[in-house]
């Protein structure tokens, strides 16, 4: 049997805020890190990759004043980075967040570059460049050969392994994981990914860079997607395979929103784009990915992807895309049938525990309400319910065991962790 989650209505919102506060407090303690332990001085930050996310982190430092160099392997990659970074300053300068000379005075400590040798005199250099075991290892492997000793270098990697990336280096104690969030700039989340050999230094100046640049920091370990991605992934898998069985995504995308989140996966993908990663030559219409992006259906770039978007990118439900879904439905053999809201949300937040439950027991996350931090700052999991672990003790965890035991009889990657099946045994909590 599923059992209903609870509305967010139903909680104490004012007892969830006082969970949510101590743990903000909570994460910055790292039990095992030796008493004592001192940061290494931080004074000059490199950043490798003016896209996006590099932009956003550079703007981290330079409203801190603290100077930054960032490196480009294109000229007009490095322009156009730059120019974002401007833009963003001039726009926040507009609406009076500050006056339009901080915008110079934030700009002058970024000095943009094509030589990497211009990051050997950096404290602190972080690699921000697109997910590619390959491209990160050659770029360490650069880095121990210009950076100077003590320098800490560190990947903004979402997903890759923190241990493998530093393999390259001669020096994998000053290696760590730096993940910021997008858009780097605005999202408060920091995951820091201590490595197998990072320092007790290194992840003690990890801390002490989040507090200077006002991100609210957590330390993880290693693993595929550390904490935040790691229980995104059974989630996204869960709202695919309920469009194969009868949801639409803007059912799915429904119910996430109205359970507070600010966008729903099919939403969330078109914003990113369905073709990233998708190969027009090689398509053969092996998913329904593969079906939607032939159909011209690459997001809210083309005016369409799981939606139909109009000329102020408003979304509305595609009869087009509800088609494609059944017609490839149909042609897997797939049966369909309709779902309830209660099922929806089930299918989509009980896999996530779950996942928690088995990052615990991995010792990927240090405490649950870590991983609840990770959630609320990183991801907007909405903060009035205390985070995915703290709701989870408020559902009951032997509802959500006896969800994920029925989910299992067609899913059984999603039988329940042995952690969540031990404190449910005992009537016990996730959280205090």
């Amino acid at each position: 049997m599923i059992h209903a989650p609870k509305a967010p209505s139903a909680l104490d919102a004012d007892a969830a805020a006082a969970y949510l506060a101590q743990a903000e407090k909570d994460c910055w303690q790292v039990p095992d890190l030796p008493a004592g332990t001192k940061p290494r001085p931080i004074n000059k930050v490199g950043i490798i990759g003016a896209g996006t996310m590099g932009g956003g982190i550079a703007m981290n430092f330079a409203n801190q004043g603290i100077p930054v160099t960032i490196v480009e392997a294109k000229p007009e990659a490095l322009e156009r980075g730059l120019g974002v970074v401007r833009r963003n300053y001039e726009n926040s300068a507009r609406r009076g967040r500050f006056p339009m000379e901080e915008v110079e005075k934030r700009m002058a400590c970024l000095t943009g570059t094509l030589e990497f040798e211009a990051l050997a005199d950096c404290d602190l250099v972080i690699e921000a460049v697109f997910e590619d075991m390959g491209l990160k290892q050659k770029i360490f492997a650069d880095l121990d050969r210009v950076c100077k000793p003590g320098a800490v270098l560190a990947s903004n990697t979402s997903y890759l392994d923190v241990d493998q990336i530093a393999s390259a280096t001669n020096r994998p104690e000053d290696v760590i994981g730096m993940h910021f969030f997008s858009p780097a700039n605005v999202m408060k989340l920091l995951e820091i990914v201590r490595g197998a050999k990072s320092a007790p230094d290194v992840v003690a100046t990890a801390l002490d860079v989040g507090r200077r640049i006002e991100k609210v920091a957590v330390v993880v370990g290693v693993c595929f997607g550390f904490v935040g991605n790691r229980m995104l992934f059974p989630r996204q898998d869960q709202a695919n395979a309920l469009i194969m069985e009868g949801a639409m995504p803007w059912d799915v995308d429904r119910v996430l929103r109205e359970f507070g989140f600010r966008m729903g996966p099919f939403q969330m993908s078109d914003l990113a784009g369905l073709d990233i990663g998708w190969n027009a030559e090689t398509s053969k219409g092996e998913s329904l990915r593969d079906v939607l992006c032939e159909a011209g259906r690459r997001g809210q770039k083309t005016g369409k992807g799981y939606y139909d978007y109009d000329q102020d990118r408003t979304p509305q439900p595609s009869p087009e895309v509800e088609k494609l879904i059944r017609d490839f439905a149909a042609k897997l053999g797939r049966k369909t049938r309709s779902f309830k809201d209660d099922e929806i949300l089930a299918r989509l937040l009980y896999p996530m525990i779950n996942e928690g439950a088995k990052i615990l027991d991995e010792g990927i996350a240090l405490r649950a309400s870590d991983i609840d931090v990770v959630w609320v700052h990183g991801f907007r999991w909405p903060a009035n319910t205390g985070g995915p672990m703290y709701y989870a003790d408020q559902v009951g965890l032997a509802a959500i065991v006896e969800s994920l035991e029925a989910m299992a009889a067609d899913f059984p990657a999603l039988a329940p962790a042995a952690r969540l099946k031990a404190l449910a045994a005992k009537d016990g909590r996730f959280t205090g």
